[in-house]
């Protein structure tokens, strides 16, 4: 039987794609990708612990007063 064309039998198999980091838009690095330094990587987590992104929901927020 022979194997599917195109087909990858290991995670090594497959191209390295060309990513751009989301900060700066240079080339991802190996040890922060999707980013391309440490740098980047630590803007993107502060603008996520700031609240610069959010996630949006249909909640409606609950008051502290409970009855």
């Amino acid at each position: 039987m022979k194997d599917a064309p195109n087909v990858f039998k290991r995670p090594s198999d497959l191209p390295d794609l060309q990513v751009k980091c989301p900060i700066c838009g240079k080339p991802a690095a190996k040890p922060y990708k999707p980013f391309c330094s440490k740098r980047c990587a630590d803007i993107d987590l502060n603008r996520w612990l700031t609240g610069v992104y959010a996630v949006e929901t249909d909640e409606t927020e609950e008051s502290d007063e409970k009855n």
